[in-house]
């Protein structure tokens, strides 16, 4: 059994070697220019569509942060700043 896998092997490596790189196909070659423009215009409408989600995700991160020091209580900001604030 394991000299008949070497041998297939042997023939798998030596088909893929004797293509040259010229002469292979690759993905692009092989769909049409129509198909591969819709896919980059896909790519393109999905980043510009995470970078619209990223933006409103740190907007709202901002605005809760806000929202949070705004309702402190005196304790909470007396415990963080202290003595350290100006008197005015």
């Amino acid at each position: 059994m394991g000299k008949k896998r070497k041998q297939q092997q042997r023939v798998d490596n030596s088909v893929t070697a004797s293509l040259p790189k010229q002469e292979a196909v690759t993905l692009a070659d092989q769909l049409g220019g129509d198909v591969l423009a819709k896919l980059k215009a896909a790519k393109q409408d999905l980043t510009a569509k995470e970078q619209v989600a990223e933006e409103e995700r740190q907007t709202k991160l901002a605005f809760e942060r806000k929202q949070r020091e705004k309702n402190k209580s005196f304790e909470e900001l007396l415990n963080e700043y202290g003595d350290k604030g100006s008197k005015f």
